[in-house]
């Protein structure tokens, strides 16, 4: 599967718990990524600056469905699922 263009859910349903660049405290779940363009893309795509789990995610249906509202569902599910709870 490749990524739905002008998707972005990836970018702002899931949190992200190690600081980056741009972002040194990390991301809450359902932020907006501070390198999600007008356009839903990521610009730190290929840099080195970006995040591992954000290199490593691959484009699955499992997690995107077939459309964005569907993403942003199924990420969302999945972030509840694997946060820690205290």
């Amino acid at each position: 599967m490749r990524c739905r263009e002008r998707c972005g859910a990836c970018c702002v349903a899931p949190s992200i718990s190690q600081p980056f660049w741009g972002m040194p405290q990390g991301k809450a779940a359902g932020v907006v990524c501070v390198h999600l363009t007008s356009e839903a893309a990521c610009a730190l795509f290929n840099d080195p600056r970006r995040p591992a789990v954000c290199a490593n995610f691959q484009p699955d249906v499992m997690v995107c469905g077939e459309t964005r509202e569907e993403a942003f569902y199924l990420l969302q599910a999945l972030e509840l699922r694997t946060t820690p709870t205290c």
